[in-house]
């Protein structure tokens, strides 16, 4: 009995702990301080810790009800500290998002006022040159010949273009513009849309072959020859850069005379369709993956499409008041639609590049380097080592070649405007004066800004690099006279053989010590992974007898240790250096993603 009644008093103890610790509330074991800390048993409800929360859980399970459930939504709380990262990566893409139109725009202003310094060129100092280059032809047999050059590279690419420009002009004049306006007007507003689309391809297509036929063309006619029987390809090559400007100029003719019927319909229904047309381009656009290269390379192309679309508005202008008499009164009638063309052109551009950095995750910031890489094409054109001219190396960079559309508005002013008696002769000499100092003014400006976009992308060393030259395919030694202009250093000083350059002189008044260490630290390959050269190879070698080099004994590969050494030491300088050194490498020889050198 006594066993009994043991075992049943130990089975009610443990029964009563065990109702106890049912009954046992989660702040019992806290110190008797006065204030109720912070347990991970309590739930949070909007800040308030509640002490009745065990009761409350064991009261829900039991008995749901409409009441409670709408009890704890309208108290249930959260904090976005705990994912502080992702908020603030989002924060960010707002903030990018804010400043993509003012960067946007300004690597747009500065790339037309590019387009607009090569496009006055043309007008303005192309033909003082051209008249140079001919003066120089006539006095050559006075003077006696001094060179073996009749002419210097830069003057024969001068001459070609003025000729291929005369040429393209007296072509045009057998092009009957009212003709074709009236004919395209006859066409219907869907077929007009689809021909103005064909005609945008067409354009870039063009644009993109049409400078490695000038290229091709200025390369054939300057380079070195060893018999003038050789000079004979230039011919062709010379028919086919007028047989080009001439169809990219009636291509331009078609697309403004397709721009004017949209400005002279009465319901403007083809204007829309067209505005609507750009926004279409950034359904094509927006959803696809981007690159820094590649988004340079839509900004270019942004910034030669608006410029273009300015001088077709310009052209529309001109013919339709000629067609008012120069009635100013409609001008006005003109302006609404011309500024709701130029909007949506701004607006689309906007809405676009917003997007497209946001699903790429790139920062506004990059279109500061684009403009600094712009600006080093500018001041590098500048150099007394330059190996193009500066409208040539924009029409590398944008696509944009000023000829065939100088072609076509020198063609429809001379058209709309009539120019009778001296006082008229007088007024358009007095219109070049005003066109060769805009372009002077502009060329001023536009090469002190890019001395400083360059200054602050810290690319000056990249300028005193000499442009890469292909190796021959003959294997032929550098002659005595390449070695005796491009001489190897050999223990003097690099700052007495670098050129002077607008950026350079703006800089000297620095200390020495720092300007010569911004010149000498320039970016050179890697020679620590690579063969060291022989002791014996020389420059000063004569070119008839090649140093041949020694075998090297094999080099023993460096640890992994060593290896990571090494890269924790330049880790930062190649991060820091390898976007803009691709950035200038890759894109300067592309238009719209084809390489053109």
């Amino acid at each position: 009995m006594a066993d009994v009644s043991g075992t049943e008093l130990s089975e009610e103890k443990e029964t009563e702990i065990e109702l106890k610790k049912r009954q046992k509330r989660p702040w019992d074991d806290l110190p008797k301080s006065g204030k109720i800390g912070i347990t991970p048993e309590l739930p949070e409800t909007l800040g308030f810790y509640d002490l009745n929360a065990v009761r409350r859980e064991q009261r829900e399970h039991s008995d749901p009800s409409l009441a409670r459930f709408m009890c704890a939504e309208l108290t249930r709380g959260y904090f976005l500290e705990h994912n502080e990262a992702k908020y603030t990566e989002r924060r960010e893409k707002v903030y990018t998002c804010m400043r993509i139109p003012k960067e946007l725009e300004k690597l747009m202003i500065f790339g037309f006022f590019l387009c607009v310094d090569a496009f006055l060129y043309v007008f303005t100092l192309l033909p003082l040159r051209v008249l140079l280059a001919l003066l120089r032809l006539l006095t050559l047999p006075c003077c006696g010949f001094s060179g073996s050059r009749l002419l210097q590279p830069a003057q024969v690419c001068d001459v070609l273009k003025g000729l291929i420009l005369v040429l393209c002009f007296s072509m045009m004049h057998y092009v009957d513009y009212s003709m074709m306006y009236h004919l395209i007007r006859g066409q219907s507003v869907i077929k007009l849309y689809i021909i103005y689309n064909m005609l945008e391809v067409a354009d870039r297509l063009f644009s993109s072959f049409g400078q490695d036929i000038l290229d091709a063309l200025y390369w054939t006619a300057t380079e070195p020859k060893e018999r003038k029987r050789d000079s004979i390809g230039v011919i062709p090559h010379f028919l086919m850069a007028v047989f080009y400007v001439f169809l990219h100029a009636i291509l331009i003719m078609v697309q403004a005379s397709t721009l004017n019927v949209a400005f002279n319909s009465h319901n403007k229904s083809l204007l829309t369709i067209m505005m609507s047309n750009n926004f279409v381009e950034i359904k094509g656009s927006v959803f696809k993956k981007f690159e820094k290269n590649n988004l340079f390379q839509m900004s270019n192309s942004d910034i030669k499409e608006r410029f273009t679309n300015y001088v077709l508005l310009l052209i529309v202008c001109l013919r339709n008041m000629e067609q008012f008499s120069w009635n100013p009164d409609h001008l006005w009638v003109l302006f609404p639609d011309v500024f709701m063309v130029v909007t949506s052109e701004v607006a689309v551009d906007i809405i676009k590049h917003a997007f497209i950095t946001k699903f790429n995750d790139i920062t506004a910031d990059v279109y500061s380097e684009y403009r600094a890489s712009l600006a080093f094409d500018l001041v590098s054109s500048r150099q007394k080592n330059a190996y193009t001219d500066y409208s040539d190396s924009v029409a590398r960079r944008m696509g944009f070649i000023p000829l065939p559309l100088a072609v076509l508005l020198i063609r429809v002013v001379m058209s709309s405007v009539k120019v009778q008696g001296a006082l008229s002769y007088a007024c358009v000499f007095l219109f070049y004066l005003g066109l060769v100092t805009l372009k002077v003014l502009n060329s001023i400006v536009l090469l002190g800004k890019s001395c400083v976009y360059v200054k602050r992308a810290n690319m000056e060393d990249k300028l005193f690099e000499r442009p890469p030259s292909a190796p021959s395919s003959s294997g032929k030694s550098p002659s005595k006279a390449d070695q005796a202009r491009y001489p190897t250093p050999s223990g003097e000083s690099k700052v007495e053989r670098i050129p002077a350059t607008p950026c350079s002189t703006t800089s000297s008044s620095s200390s020495s010590s720092s300007s010569s260490s911004s010149v000498t630290a320039q970016p050179a390959r890697r020679t620590d992974l690579l063969p060291a050269p022989p002791a014996d190879a020389s420059p000063a070698a004569p070119a008839s007898h090649p140093a041949t080099p020694e075998p090297e004994p094999e080099r023993p590969t460096p640890s992994p240790s060593q290896e990571e050494q090494e890269e924790a030491q330049g880790g930062s300088e190649l991060k820091h250096r390898t976007p803009k050194k691709d950035l200038l490498e890759i894109d300067r020889f592309t238009i719209c993603g084809n390489r053109i050198d």
